[in-house]
């Protein structure tokens, strides 16, 4: 292998972290709040409106039922309109976002479900507010299961970043595309294979052993 080839892999490695940290950072900033107003207005919420949570639940639902690939290319203009191009890693970012944003809700309001309703009880007798509630109580109660929720998002978009290679998009999956596929280089293939493995396994040991370490729950 070339000196060519492994510079192409360095920099492909620098744009599969930057599309991938970057989407799962902005996807969780939207993603949150979604979550919460999902399980907040809820039938057993602390804020229940069943209007609001239909409406956003069924927005949620419609973007997560379009396969990643139609979605990157449907809403190219969309693309080219926040980023100025469709090419490369910063234009592969925004179909990322779109793509987890409702993935992340979804998480965000199981692992608020999991939270024990017998607390959210004991700070509404305390008269608690429902901001209190969320911030106080229900988020520092889930931080592990979002944590382990965060490791399984960052692999979800890592694979959907590998897909975005196929229509421009930067990273080890365009070198997979490019050189692997295109060019038959089966070596560049397997190569960026174990680098998106490697890159998984590390990201989601580290959550895991991050999230059982802030959990009191478990005794260490």
């Amino acid at each position: 292998m070339n000196i060519k080839i492994i510079n192409l892999l360095i920099t492909g490695i620098g744009e599969t972290f930057y599309m991938v940290v970057a989407s799962t950072v902005i996807s969780y900033i939207l993603g949150i709040p979604l979550g919460v107003l999902v399980y907040a207005t809820d039938k057993n919420g602390i804020c229940q409106n069943s209007f609001v949570n239909r409406i956003v639940g069924l927005v949620i639902n419609l973007v997560r039922s379009v396969p990643f690939l139609i979605l990157l290319v449907a809403i190219l203009p969309f693309t080219r309109a926040i980023v100025g191009t469709t090419i490369g890693s910063s234009a592969s970012v925004v179909p990322l976002v779109v793509a987890a944003t409702p993935f992340v809700a979804r998480m965000v309001e199981a692992s608020l479900k999991e939270v024990n309703h017998g607390v959210v009880e004991a700070a509404q007798a305390m008269g608690s507010t429902g901001w209190q509630i969320i911030s106080k109580v229900l988020v520092p109660e889930a931080k592990p299961s979002l944590l382990v929720g965060m490791t399984i998002a960052f692999t979800t978009i890592l694979g959907y970043s590998a897909m975005a290679g196929f229509v421009g998009g930067g990273g080890l999956g365009a070198i997979a595309v490019n050189y692997g596929y295109y060019r038959y280089q089966t070596k560049v293939m397997l190569i960026t294979v174990a680098l998106l493995v490697l890159i998984v396994q590390i990201f989601q040991e580290g959550g895991l052993k991050l999230a059982s370490y802030i959990d009191k729950r478990i005794k260490r």
